[in-house]
C-alpha cells in the first residue's frame, strides 16, 4: 500500500512539473512568441514572464526582434546598355509584426531576398553601364522603397540595402580601361596645351613690358640729355656773355686799350707761327711786316664797337 501511494505522489509530482513546465513561458529580450490556442491566433507575448493554458495553448512561431542582416547573393543584371553585371548586396530589416510575420508569409527571409534581387534589376536595367557606380546611392534608395512597400503586409520594416560589388564581365573591363587611359591622355594633353599657352602669354606680357620700360628708360635718357645740353649751352652762352662784358669794361678801363694791342699782336703772331708749322707751302702777304697797321685796324673795330654799344 505505501509503495502505491508511492507511484501516485511520483505521478502527481512529475504532472505537476509538467503542467508548471507547460504552464510558465520566460521570453527573453527583443524576442516575441507567437501563442495559438486550439490551432488559432491567441496573442504575442512579449519579453517577460508569462502564462498559458498547458494542452490548449502553444507557442507556434517565435521571432527575433533584434536588426536581421541578410545577405543577398550575386546576381546577373542588364544594363539599359546591354551589358551583364554581376551584383551583390545586403539587406538590413526588423520584425516590427510578430502576427504578420507568421501568417503573412511562409518565409520572409527568403520572401525578402526574392524581392531584393527583382527590383535590383529592374533598378539597374534603367541605366547605361557607366552610371551604375555613380547610382548606387539612388539605386539603394529605390530597392528599400520598393521592398519595403511589397513586405508592409508581413509585418516586415526594411531598414536600408546596400550594392556590395558591381563586376562587369572582364571584356568590358578592358575596354573601360582602354577608355580611362585615352581621357587620362587627353586631359594631359589639354592641360599641357593651356600651360604651354599660359606660358606664351606670360613670355609675350613679359616682353611687352620690357618693351614699354625700355623705351620709357630711353625717352627718360634722351629727356635728361637734351636737358643736360640745354644746361651746358645756357651756361657756356652765360659765361662767354659775362666775359665779353669783362673785356668791354676792361677797354673802357685806363691801359685797358694797350692790353688789346698787345693781346691782338700776341695772338696775330701766335696764329701765323702755328700756320707755319702745319703747312709746307705758304702764301705771305705784302705787308706781313706792317703788324702795327693790322694792331691799329683791330683797334679801329673795338673802338667802333664800344661807340655803338654806348647808351647815347
Amino acid at each position: 500500500m505505501e509503495d502505491f501511494s508511492s507511484i501516485v505522489a511520483i505521478i502527481f509530482v512529475v504532472l505537476a512539473v509538467i503542467f508548471v513546465f507547460r504552464t510558465v513561458r520566460i521570453v527573453p529580450q527583443q524576442v516575441a512568441y507567437v501563442v495559438e490556442r486550439l490551432g488559432r491566433y491567441h496573442r504575442t507575448l512579449s519579453a517577460g514572464l508569462h502564462f498559458v493554458v498547458p494542452f490548449f495553448d502553444r507557442v507556434a512561431y517565435r521571432h527575433t526582434l533584434k536588426e536581421i542582416v541578410l545577405d543577398i547573393p550575386e546576381q546577373v543584371c542588364i544594363t539599359k546598355d546591354n551589358v551583364q553585371v554581376n551584383v551583390d548586396g545586403i539587406l538590413f530589416f526588423r520584425v516590427m509584426d510578430a502576427e504578420k510575420a507568421s501568417y503573412g508569409v511562409s518565409n520572409y527571409t527568403v520572401g525578402l531576398m526574392q524581392l531584393a534581387q527583382t527590383t535590383l534589376r529592374s533598378e539597374v536595367g534603367k541605366i547605361d553601364l557607366d552610371r551604375t557606380f555613380e547610382e548606387r546611392e539612388k539605386i539603394n534608395g529605390s530597392v528599400v522603397m520598393a521592398i519595403d512597400k511589397a513586405s508592409d503586409p508581413w509585418g516586415v520594416k526594411v531598414l536600408r540595402y546596400e550594392i556590395k560589388s558591381i563586376n562587369p564581365p572582364r571584356e568590358v573591363l578592358a575596354s573601360m580601361e582602354k577608355q580611362m587611359k585615352a581621357e587620362r591622355e587627353k586631359r594631359a594633353q589639354i592641360l599641357e596645351s593651356e600651360g604651354d599657352r599660359d606660358s606664351k602669354i606670360n613670355r609675350a606680357e613679359g616682353q611687352k613690358q620690357e618693351t614699354i620700360k625700355h623705351s620709357e628708360a630711353q625717352k627718360q635718357r634722351q629727356i635728361n640729355e637734351a636737358e643736360g645740353q640745354a644746361s651746358a649751352i645756357f651756361l657756356v652762352a652765360e659765361a662767354t656773355g659775362k666775359g665779353i662784358e669783362r673785356v668791354a669794361k676792361a677797354f673802357t678801363s685806363p691801359g685797358g686799350m694797350d692790353a688789346a694791342q698787345l693781346k691782338i699782336a700776341e695772338e696775330y703772331l701766335k696764329q701765323f707761327g702755328m700756320l707755319a708749322r702745319e703747312n709746307n707751302t705758304m702764301i705771305i702777304p705784302t705787308n706781313l711786316t706792317d703788324v702795327a697797321g693790322m694792331i691799329s685796324t683791330a683797334m679801329n673795330v673795338i673802338t667802333h664797337s664800344n661807340k655803338k654799344d654806348r647808351p647815347v
